[in-house]
């Protein structure tokens, strides 16, 4: 095997490595939490699944409301660290609401504003990650910055899993396990503060408005069929409900949530090569082909072994949408880029929250109906994705849309 690059590690740049290790941390954190939480809030603390629907779409539409804010202050003064360090620091002080409450009222609490941590972190760590990668290598960066980030989603519920086993599923178990998340929320924002600024270039003149004119036509196309897969995105809590209702215990939930992300990790930067060599659009389509036979598969699975099948192929599917879409972003938007993953951050986490109440109304009437609409969802976004194909420069495109 040839040595890497100059100033590279495993082929990308030091700073992907030093974020992955950031994200590894939080995502530690965080996913100790979120294995056990839709269980936690509808078994122990008592919600019912329509509220679990509101308070996830709450919190996803808390994750994107700040996006655009934190993309345009990043690109506007050129800084990328100062945004995504008071994102990340957000989202592990929040966590010390758990440690306070256990109440419905301070789960909802924590969950949403948890999740403005995420948001407002995003586009300014995405858009120093594509600044340093290559083009011809930005989908592998961007998919081993995504495996470290969800090596920690791995582990994670293997701790909770493991307390859960050694302790028991009462309340007390569960307070021990928020208190064992904060510690590497903390190590996280501690590492991150350390790392180098990058360089960055000002756009001061810009206003909020001035600046989504400006963005290109071809990213602007992508968002239309982007926010038609939205609606089809709903949390992924009724994917573990889904488990439980086929007769998956609370302990075994957890692993299954791990085997999902491992098959993220493994999948995350073999995609990323794979996009590097055939282009990420037709990744972006092979996701959305993938999600809706996916949803398909949890409309009829009514045994186990097709419920860890169905994690399986979801978790490659997310490894395509966690991070092929920003790179696909990055192709597309050379200058604003923070901007632009801000935007499409924020328009796609709107349109969850509808999403997730429709999701939860109809998991009401019957748990398949939400599947199903998921596909058809999914396979209007892919028609809408293959015409307007943003991937390509429209005669049109000499005029930029407003």
């Amino acid at each position: 095997m040839s040595p890497d690059p100059a100033g590279k590690k495993f082929g990308v740049h030091p700073d992907i490595l030093k974020l992955g290790l950031v994200s590894f941390l939080t995502d530690l954190s965080s996913e100790m939490i979120f294995s056990v939480f839709a269980i936690f809030f509808t078994t122990i603390a008592g919600a019912s699944a329509a509220l679990l629907g509101l308070i996830e779409g709450l919190a996803d539409f808390s994750a994107s409301s700040l996006n655009y804010l934190a993309g345009w202050l990043s690109d506007r003064t050129g800084k990328r660290k100062v945004f995504a360090l008071a994102g990340y620091g957000f989202s592990a002080l929040a966590k010390i609401i758990l440690l306070i409450t256990s109440s419905v009222v301070g789960l909802s609490i924590f969950r949403v504003i948890e999740r403005l941590g995420k948001g407002f972190r995003g586009p300014p760590r995405d858009a120093w990650l594509a600044a340093v990668s290559d083009k011809d290598t930005r989908g592998y960066s961007f998919g081993v910055h995504k495996a470290l980030d969800k090596s920690g989603a791995v582990l994670g519920p293997l701790v909770a899993y493991g307390l859960l086993s050694w302790l028991g599923d009462g309340a007390s178990t569960f307070r021990i396990l928020f208190w064992a998340a904060l510690i590497p929320a903390l190590l996280g924002v501690l590492i991150l503060s350390l790392i180098k600024n990058p360089p960055g270039v000002e756009h001061r003149r810009e206003n909020m408005f001035e600046t989504w004119k400006i963005l290109s036509p071809q990213f602007k196309r992508y968002l239309v069929a982007a926010g038609i897969f939205s609606l089809a995105y709903f949390s992924f809590g009724f994917l573990l409900l889904r488990a439980h209702s086929v007769g998956f215990s609370i302990k075994d939930i957890v692993l299954l949530y791990a085997l999902f992300n491992i098959a993220f990790v493994v999948a995350s930067p073999l995609i990323g090569k794979l996009g590097d060599r055939l282009g990420r659009a037709r990744i972006i389509m092979l996701g959305y082909l993938i999600y809706l036979l996916m949803s398909l598969g949890f409309a009829f699975a009514t045994t186990q072994w097709q419920i860890i099948a169905l994690f399986i192929i979801y978790g490659v599917f997310y490894a395509i949408d966690e991070a092929q879409s920003k790179a696909f972003i990055a192709d597309l938007e050379l200058e604003r880029r923070a901007s632009a993953i801000g935007v499409y951050n924020f328009v796609t986490g709107l349109i969850y929250l509808p999403a997730s109440l429709i999701a939860g109304a109809l998991w009401l009437m019957h748990p398949s109906s939400a599947f199903f609409l998921a596909a058809c969802l999914a396979f209007t976004a892919l028609t809408v994705f293959v015409l307007l194909r943003p991937d390509q420069k429209h005669c049109s495109d000499s005029s930029p849309l407003s």
